[in-house]
């Protein structure tokens, strides 16, 4: 296959969605659509570099997907006519293959996007395998990408998705959009994927790229449209805020090279101000509504960070009691890692520490953050031989290809003696 320009691979992760949904709506069977579109994608990944990019990109791939789905039609109905005629069943009439007009380009332009992330998050999956399909089928990320981002194997994550496809194959559910009364059923498992497509974006798990600029994007215009729809919800308003706020620092989260740049050495004149003010003001109007959830009290911290004109002047202590209240309502082994920092800065690196535990919670046991954050605070704490050790540890550990070479000189220039410019 022909390596794929950056554009193009961006293309093809955005219109996969739009025509799984298209041909679920026409055939009425999501598992079916969403196999003949991955093979769609397959021949535009390969024919695309070669033959250029064509006119109408969504057009080219509902046409071919429509054929896949035509085919497989074709087949089963072939099939059972012979197990027909043989139990002597066969009927006088036939109707011709559901969707065989799924060759034309879908002339609606409709963008089912949204629709298709609210049928993933269906109330008869579990919440777990709702975001897990989502991911896949939506976000467009990788089964070792959703497992690393749920802490499991990956194994498990794929039993898990292929599960979630057959109960939703199962099931009969049309591709529509909730009414009123279903949408609080699913706005939980929709806000988590849309976080988690988010962060996959800003922060890759994998791969050459620190970024995935389309994914983060995708992200937020998701999250613009399901504001849209409820444009009163306070979590929906904090979750946008978080992407903005976070968003904004991306610009100077790379330097010249393409190296990692931590947060406290970024040129914050790099960073957006729209986004900041606009996610400011999103979170400030979200948090008087109530009740508050975990994305506003995330998109809060975000914004002292933001609004601290230089690292020195980050108010810490604001932080910390912010992350007190995201504990309460929604703990969870990265939240600990976050909040341990947050304390190491106000009450000084052992207490920090302290809190990652003696052995740490089971859920980030080889975790590469778990070393990260350790490194970090011993760092902090004048420990250069536990630092080097945490830092080459976490290297080892991550997929990402950016943060391990991040890692690995941090730890070199540790372990080349006081002369180290990197820190005092």
């Amino acid at each position: 296959m022909t390596a794929l320009e950056p554009d193009v691979e961006d293309l093809l992760r955005t219109l996969a969605p739009q025509v799984v949904g298209v041909l679920t709506r026409r055939w009425g069977d999501f598992s079916a659509a969403e196999d003949a579109v991955q093979e769609a994608l397959l021949d535009a990944a390969s024919q695309w570099p070669v033959e250029g990019v064509p006119r109408s990109p969504r057009g080219w791939l509902v046409q071919v997907a429509g054929r896949r789905m035509t085919e497989q039609v074709r087949s089963e109905q072939a099939r059972r006519r012979r197990e027909e005629l043989v139990a002597g069943q066969v009927p006088a009439d036939r109707r011709s293959a559901p969707g065989a007009d799924a060759e034309a380009e879908d002339g609606s332009g409709q963008d089912d996007t949204l629709t298709l992330l609210f049928l993933c998050c269906h109330p008869v999956l579990t919440p777990a395998s709702a975001i897990a399909l989502t991911l896949r089928s939506v976000g467009g990320l990788t089964t070792g990408e959703i497992a690393r981002a749920f802490l499991v194997p990956e194994a498990t994550m794929g039993q898990r998705i292929s599960r979630a496809k057959q109960r939703i194959k199962s099931s009969g559910v049309p591709l529509r959009m909730p009414d009123a009364a279903e949408w609080p059923a699913r706005l939980d498992a929709v806000l988590h994927v849309l976080y988690l497509i988010f962060n996959e974006g800003y922060a890759s798990s994998t791969g050459a790229r620190l970024r995935r600029v389309e994914l983060s994007r995708e992200a937020i215009r998701l999250t613009r449209a399901v504001r849209a729809q409820l444009p009163g919800d306070p979590e929906v308003a904090g979750l946008l805020a978080l992407m903005l706020l976070t968003e904004a620092r991306g610009p100077a989260r790379t330097g010249p090279d393409g190296e990692l740049v931590p947060l406290d050495e970024q040129d914050r004149t790099r960073w957006e101000a729209d986004a900041i003010a606009e996610g400011v003001a999103l979170v400030t109007a979200a948090l008087p509504r109530g009740p508050v959830g975990p994305y506003q009290v995330q998109a809060a911290i975000a914004a002292v960070h933001d609004e601290a004109r230089t690292a020195a002047e980050t108010d810490w202590p604001q932080i910390l009691a912010l992350y007190g209240v995201l504990a309460r309502i929604s703990d969870n082994p990265l939240i600990t890692l976050n909040r341990a920092v947050a304390v190491a800065m106000v009450e000084g690196p052992a207490a920090g520490l302290a809190l990652l535990g003696d052995p740490p919670p089971a859920a980030l046991a080889g975790h590469h953050r778990l070393y990260a954050v350790r490194a970090h605070l011993h760092e902090l704490a004048g420990d250069r031989e536990a630092a080097v050790a945490d830092y080459r540890a976490a290297a080892h550990r991550t997929a990402s290809l950016p943060e391990r070479h991040h890692l690995t000189l941090r730890a070199a220039r540790l372990a080349a003696g006081p002369e180290d410019p990197h820190r005092p």
